[in-house]
């Protein structure tokens, strides 16, 4: 399989997330997204060939039009261009494209999900309790609705190889303080809400999606990666129709063969068949020209 990365190897490591390596660079840290899968909180053996372009891209993408709505941590792709003025050790050209240089923030041990529809484990828990994340919504509504107004529902922040929790408010204050979840509370929706208008001009629906944030300066910032279909659920909206599942541009056509293969939490992760390979590949690469209207440079 070509154009693929699966595990960098650069001086200065910090951290080999499930997906992102990350290197310290003084002030500044060096994010690279691989090109790793990970479902149901386990890292699949077979990567999705430029999976990792897209989530640094669009991460820029975004971050580039929302400075003006909430601060965030980033600075720039890497490219061939500037890698060695913004880099202090040589970057592969594999790493071009899909790393990018962010300032260095103190993250918070919470992350932020902000749900506009009722999909995925909310419907689940709305089901069984009226309510998502002890957040009761009105009686009768549908699978995949809209809800009356997008809901916060906090988590915490498990370490790999672990699980997040849902959380209150109260418990997230408890965590990270008062200010600072107040902060994650406020950017959480107005990104959303910008977000969510900017992909139905696009023609796509912001079901929900998952924020980081950190401290820079005494600031509460938007950090990590951004609206990629790994942090969000993606619809089409010339498809929606509430009432059951939707057709979305993320890894689902994984979660659905691991499900039917009879994979079980414990069990070992599995090697991936090459078509759902290229069936979840052509979802990443469908999202990002539908947001961004272009293809996925070479």
């Amino acid at each position: 399989m070509t154009n693929v990365l699966m595990r960098t190897d650069l001086p200065a490591p910090v951290t080999r997330g499930k997906v992102r390596d990350i290197y310290d660079l003084g002030d500044h840290l060096l994010m690279v997204a691989t090109d790793r899968l990970s479902a149901f909180d386990v890292v699949l053996p077979t990567p999705i060939p430029r999976k990792g372009e897209v989530l640094t891209r669009l991460s820029a993408w975004w971050f580039a039009r929302m400075d003006e709505v909430v601060p965030n941590h980033f600075v720039a792709v890497i490219t061939a261009e500037n890698a060695e003025s913004l880099v202090p050790f040589p970057v592969p050209a594999a790493l071009f494209a899909r790393s990018m240089i962010v300032r260095k923030a103190q993250r918070y041990d919470a992350e932020c999900v902000v749900r506009g529809y009722l999909a995925g484990s909310g419907w689940k828990d709305y089901q069984r309790t009226g309510s998502v994340c002890g957040i009761p919504l009105p009686e009768g509504l549908e699978e995949s609705q809209r809800l009356p107004e997008p809901i916060f529902t906090p988590s915490t922040k498990a370490e790999a190889g672990g699980h997040d929790e849902n959380i209150d408010y109260e418990q997230l204050e408890a965590i990270v303080g008062a200010e600072p979840a107040n902060a994650m509370r406020k950017r959480s929706r107005a990104v959303y809400d910008y977000a969510h208008q900017v992909a139905l001009e696009r023609g796509l629906i912001i079901a929900d999606t998952k924020f980081e944030f950190g401290l820079i300066n005494e600031e509460t910032v938007l950090i990590d990666e951004v609206l990629t279909p790994d942090s969000s659920r993606f619809w089409p909206l010339d498809e929606y129709e509430p009432g059951g599942s939707q057709p979305s541009f993320d890894k689902q056509p994984l979660r659905d063969w691991m499900v039917a293969s009879g994979w079980r939490a414990g069990d070992e992760a599995p090697e991936v068949p090459d078509d759902v390979v290229a069936a979840t590949a052509e979802r990443y690469l469908g999202v990002y020209k539908i947001l961004t209207g272009d293809d996925l440079p070479e």
